[in-house]
Order: structure tokens, then C-alpha cells, then sequence
């Protein structure tokens, strides 16, 4: 499909929906930052389809929140190494206008100069390189600030977050690309053939009655899982899937497990 213009999100949060309506379902989020292709325009010019360059995903969003760029800074954005904030929340000055952010976000900062462009960015939060791979502990840091945030569907952010948005976002803070839903993550990284084997940092698929993947988390030590259910939470991960803390049910039944940090 041909590209009609290229974006990149300037405001903290932008809901991409299913369909071209306000009440329509949301699918995923833009964080500030998250460049994108759009692929087309409703006829009142109303609503743009999008697909988000990290992970590929497709949805539209309001025109009036599009923020349109060139190409030639499209291809940039893709091969700068800029950072990735670290806080909960946060804020920068953009444009001389103070504009608040949240973890995950994409700040365009490099070690070398700024790209030539019109926008001018300071910001003195916590950061690290998008494309640093961290390990284990970092990884477990970065999940546990999320702790207590609300289950929202299509959420990727602390204010509200689904859970292969939490999985993707803590793993994309790492250094990692995964897929945005967890059907999709569900092939990626390397299996992980026995319950025994599991690693902390590993992610946990859970399957319905239809045997179609339904959730996922990360393991921590002890084999606890933190994971988005209601809120993201710490339970307890056994051969049959999550037993909820406070019922000591089963939750989720396990289906299978994955590696995706490097060894």
C-alpha cells in the first residue's frame, strides 16, 4: 500500500482505535515519541489509518493528534539511537512549552547533534539508549514501577495498560522488540521446554478453553509472574498457570513459555 505521509507522536498519550470513531475500540497506544506510516485518510479528512514502525501494528487515529513529518526524518528517527525515558512520569520542554511524558516515551536525543529540524527538546529526566539490552535485574526494576497500574485494553502506559502492552513496554525498555499482542509474542524468542526450566525474565503464555493465548506475563524470582489482571500485580506461577494471591485460584492456565533475554 502506498505511504501517504509519515508521523510522529508529540503528545504524551494518542489512542489508536479499531474503527474511525471516538467510541470505537481501542487497540494500542502512541506514546510520545513512536513514529508511524500512515496508509490512509477517511474522505472528511477525519481519521488516519496508521501502522507503528516498532511493531508494525495498524489502527487510526484523530487527525488533529497526527503530527506529520518528512520522510527523510522518518528514516532517520529509525536509525538514531535515541533515548527512552525511565520515569513513571515525567517532563520535557518542547518547543519552550513543558509537555509531560510517561516511561517508554521516545525522547529525540542523541550523543551526537540534534537532527536539523525545527522542534527544540530539553529534558532532564531519567534515560537509557533504546537499543541498550539490559539484563535480568534492570528488567525486573523497570516491571515492578508499574506495579498497581490498571488494566485498560490497548493501554501501554502506568495510568492504564493490557497485558502484552506490559510485556512489550518493559521488554522495548530493555533493549527488546516484541510484538504488540500476546498472540503474536507468543512465537517469538526461544522456547522453554520444561516448567523446571524457566528462567526470571522468561514470558508466560496463558491459553483459554479454545487453546487460543490469552494473556501473558514475566517471571520473577521464585517463580512468581508479574503480570496485568484487574492491575499489574505479583502472583504465584505453578505447572497449571497463575494462582491469584488473594482467592489462591487459578487464574490463567499455562500454555507455554519463551526466552527473550539474551543469555
Amino acid at each position: 500500500m502506498q505511504i501517504i505521509d509519515y508521523g510522529v507522536s508529540r503528545l504524551s498519550v494518542i489512542p489508536v482505535r479499531k474503527e474511525t470513531a471516538d467510541q470505537s475500540e481501542q487497540v494500542t497506544q502512541l506514546l510520545f515519541g513512536d513514529d508511524y506510516e500512515v496508509l490512509e485518510q477517511t474522505k472528511d479528512r477525519k481519521w488516519l489509518r496508521i501502522r507503528i514502525n516498532f511493531d508494525q501494528y495498524e489502527g487510526w487515529i484523530d487527525a488533529r493528534q497526527h503530527h506529520s513529518i518528512s520522510r527523510e526524518h522518518f528514516e532517520y528517527i529509525s536509525r538514531a539511537e535515541f533515548k527512552i525515558s525511565l520515569d513513571l512520569s515525567s517532563s520535557l520542554l518542547y518547543n519552550k512549552t513543558p509537555l509531560p511524558i510517561l516511561i517508554g516515551s521516545i525522547i529525540p536525543i542523541t550523543g551526537a547533534e540534534l537532527f536539523k529540524m525545527e522542534e527544540q527538546f530539553a529534558f532532564n529526566g531519567d534515560s537509557k539508549s533504546l537499543g541498550q539490552k539490559r539484563e535480568f535485574d534492570f528488567l525486573r526494576s523497570i516491571a515492578t514501577k508499574y506495579i498497581n497500574a490498571p488494566y485498560l485494553w490497548g493501554g501501554k502506559s502506568p495510568f492504564g495498560i493490557d497485558c502484552s502492552g506490559f510485556v512489550q513496554m518493559v521488554f522495548k525498555i530493555c533493549g527488546y522488540k516484541l510484538l504488540r499482542d500476546a498472540s503474536q509474542q507468543a512465537n517469538q524468542g526461544k522456547s522453554v521446554k520444561a516448567f523446571e526450566e524457566a528462567e526470571p525474565g522468561d514470558v508466560t503464555f496463558f491459553r483459554n478453553n479454545e487453546n487460543k493465548i490469552v494473556h501473558t506475563g514475566i517471571i520473577l524470582n521464585d517463580h512468581r509472574i508479574i503480570h496485568a489482571s484487574g492491575r499489574v500485580r505479583i502472583d504465584q506461577l505453578t505447572t497449571e498457570g497463575i494462582v491469584n494471591s488473594e482467592t489462591k485460584a487459578v487464574s490463567h492456565q499455562l500454555s507455554h513459555i519463551r526466552r527473550i533475554l539474551a543469555s
